[in-house]
């Protein structure tokens, strides 16, 4: 059986290597096998490789933040999976064509959700909704701020935001991501500048509720975000893309009484019961059935193209996500 393995901490495409393990033997009490068919690869993913984010203590490590598959078999004891059943994996050691693990390590999905959807559902889609909900009882009408607003939370946000009534702010680094996310459903699409928050309120308006602000970069780019906010909002980093501490100004704490505080969706999942976890699982499936939510995919790669699927993921400019596909393809 074949599984990645991070090897040492370098360049995505330097630091993984496709490494033989045994399969797995039959599942104890409790457990699960499942055969994995699909895993995205996330910017996590490669700040994990270039050992700039959370990930394994000690190297080599198995990796990868998410994967999708079918159950084979079931341990004794185990009552809500069986075989046939397609899973979510919430471990972070996804990309190998086989995983035994706890049954309570894997959700349930609906079989109509595509496992190219569900490769894709773990992280993302999660952050998105929870970023929204989690930091202002936003109603009709109040805005939210972003900045990568063309990254996959990015996209979700916009969307999930438009069923909400809640207008939102986009912040992207090239004017040709404009008319793109517009037609998403973006309100207000800026490319970022020393005058951001004058192009802000020229665009939403000096009164606009700029409640909740969701920060993926960090460092000067927090600092621009907290300008164009209302007073007593909230920004939330979620992401590590400028390697730099967050910046904001004591001004912006004291004076306009904002909060900065720091959104990890590990944290949500420690935090709560099994069965909220679930719920929110099955909402977010539907979300992605119903058409609520898509998630495009730019490229498909075989286990046997691991260092060209993580060169191609370290790009920038894409327009859509890379996926791994352990065992082959998925048509």
């Amino acid at each position: 059986m074949k599984r990645v393995e991070l090897m040492r901490h370098n360049r995505p495409d330097q630091a993984c290597e496709l490494t033989e393990v045994l399969e797995p033997a039959a599942p104890g009490p409790g457990e699960v096998v499942v055969s994995m068919r699909a895993a995205a690869i996330n910017p996590a993913d490669l700040l994990i490789f270039e050992g700039r984010y959370p990930g394994p203590a000690k190297l080599p490590a198995p990796v990868g933040i998410e994967g999708a598959g079918v159950v084979e078999e079931v341990g004794n004891g185990v009552t809500d999976l069986a075989p046939g059943d397609h899973v979510v994996s919430l471990g972070r050691a996804n990309w190998a064509q086989k995983l035994c693990a706890a049954a309570q390590t894997f959700i349930k999905v609906p079989k109509d959700l595509s496992f190219r959807d569900a490769a894709q559902l773990k992280a993302n889609p999660p952050s998105a909704h929870l970023m929204l909900t989690s930091y202002a009882d936003l109603e009709p009408g109040d805005w939210v701020i972003q900045n990568a607003a063309n990254s996959a939370v990015g996209r979700h946000v916009i969307r999930l935001a438009r069923g909400m009534g809640v207008k939102t702010v986009n912040i992207v680094r090239r004017k040709s991501l404009i008319a793109e996310l517009e037609a998403l459903g973006a309100d207000v699409v800026v490319v970022d500048s020393g005058d951001l928050a004058s192009d802000v309120r020229d665009r939403c308006g000096g009164d606009a509720a700029i409640r909740v602000g969701i920060d993926a970069i960090g460092g000067a780019a927090t600092e621009r975000m907290a300008d164009c906010m209302s007073d007593g909002g909230t920004i939330a980093n979620y992401g590590f893309l400028s390697g730099e501490p967050c910046r904001i100004s004591p001004s912006h704490l004291i004076v306009h009484g904002l909060t900065l505080t720091g959104f990890w969706l590990v944290d949500y999942m420690r935090s709560n019961a099994r069965e909220t976890i679930v719920g929110m699982y099955n909402e977010v499936s539907n979300w992605f059935i119903d058409g609520t939510l898509v998630a495009p995919v730019e490229a498909e790669y075989g286990f046997g193209q691991l260092a060209e699927a993580l060169a191609h993921a370290h790009r920038e400019q894409r327009e859509g996500k890379i996926l791994l596909l352990p065992n082959g393809p998925i048509d």
